[in-house]
């Protein structure tokens, strides 16, 4: 038996196993390990999102709907992979004589434009993010289109416990803090700044815990006024904050290289990040071109780099968790002392939003 649900936009699951569950059963299926919503995926699935099998007494009274275009079974289980679409996840509850379960937390994860073989417009995340997420907050990490034509930001925020802003390819256009375009600086992902910039302000407004890295810092910071400059390493006295390249030009190979600690950042004795990291110096990786220039009015600095680059900010009176890093805290969370710790920190402000709604 199969429950058919209203779709919506813009929400996807991961393929990987490692990173979905419900909050009911472990769901195993086959899938590619990225997530992809809102584009055309070359591989065998012509709308992107995966479909989940569900056995009819695990769907919700109303709470869970799976948008089918097509379904299959077969002896030694389900393996679907069709366009999909979930509806009112965050009332989900199991049928069974056990009664309602308490859902796991989900975390919204922003998706960038992608275009896949230079022609098929897809959305995707990084998987380190996913699993991040996952292994380190117990939430299910939920893939949104960085589109304002896909995503509702209100509907987001109604099913969502938290969300994460992560790093990506594109600059933040400088239109958005008052400078012109530059084609060295391309390329721009012109429908994530709309939906980040907007979210970032609703995200703040509801006390849905926020957590930006990399561009999703600097994204907080442009949501409240701020400026960015292009390409810290030009200005004067600023050290190179690009990732570790080969003398040819290509990234390093050795991604421990790439991901290595990098400088210092003396974070502001007594302040958040400070009490959070039980100390008011850590090191950090650095793989950023783009920086932030002047803080936004409600942006609080709480972390510099030797070269005085803004590195750690809060947003100041914010009724939730709303911080942001410029190195990237999804590496290593396991390992990383000051990487586990803001992720547990986020995972305790996502518990307290779920228990309070």
């Amino acid at each position: 038996m199969w429950s058919v649900g209203t779709p919506l936009s813009g929400l996807c699951l991961p393929y990987s196993p490692a990173v979905v569950t419900t909050g009911l059963d472990p769901m195993v299926h086959t899938g590619s390990s990225a997530a992809w919503v809102a584009g055309s995926n070359p591989g065998n699935d012509a709308g992107g999102c995966g479909v989940f099998p569900l056995r009819s007494n695990e769907m919700g009274k109303a709470g869970v709907g799976v948008g089918l275009l097509a379904a299959s079974t077969d002896a030694e289980g389900y393996a679907l992979r069709q366009s999909a679409r979930l509806h009112n996840i965050a009332s989900a509850e199991r049928i069974g004589t056990n009664g309602p379960m308490v859902r796991k937390p989900i975390v919204g994860v922003i998706g960038s434009a992608h275009l896949v073989e230079g022609k098929f417009p897809a959305q995707r995340v990084g998987e380190r993010n996913l699993r991040a997420v996952a292994e380190m907050t117990g939430a299910l990490p939920l893939m949104f289109a960085g589109s304002p034509e896909i995503t509702d930001i209100g509907a987001l925020l109604d099913t969502v416990d938290g969300i994460l802003l992560t790093g990506a390819r594109a600059n933040v256009h400088p239109r958005h803090f008052g400078e012109d375009e530059d084609p060295r600086y391309e390329p721009y992902d012109h429908k994530r700044d709309v939906l980040a910039l907007d979210l970032i302000q609703a995200a703040v407004g509801r006390g849905v815990p926020l957590f930006g890295i990399c561009r999703g810092f600097q994204e907080m910071n442009v949501a409240y006024g701020g400026t960015l400059h292009p390409e810290i390493r030009d200005l004067p006295g600023r050290l190179n904050h690009r990732a570790p390249r080969l003398p040819n030009g290509e990234f390093h190979p050795d991604i421990e290289v790439v991901f290595a600690d990098r400088h210092e950042v003396r974070l502001t004795p007594g302040g958040v990040f400070a009490r959070l990291l039980g100390t008011d110096c850590i090191r950090v990786n650095s793989l950023h071109g783009q920086g932030i220039l002047k803080p936004g009015d409600r942006i609080v600095v709480e972390g510099v780099a030797e070269d005085e680059t803004i590195e750690a900010i809060r947003i100041n009176e914010a009724p939730g968790f709303a911080l942001g890093v410029q190195w990237h805290a999804e590496h290593e969370p396991r390992r990383n002392p000051v990487n586990r710790a803001l992720f547990e920190a986020f995972a305790a402000a996502i518990a307290k939003y779920q228990r309070g709604r």
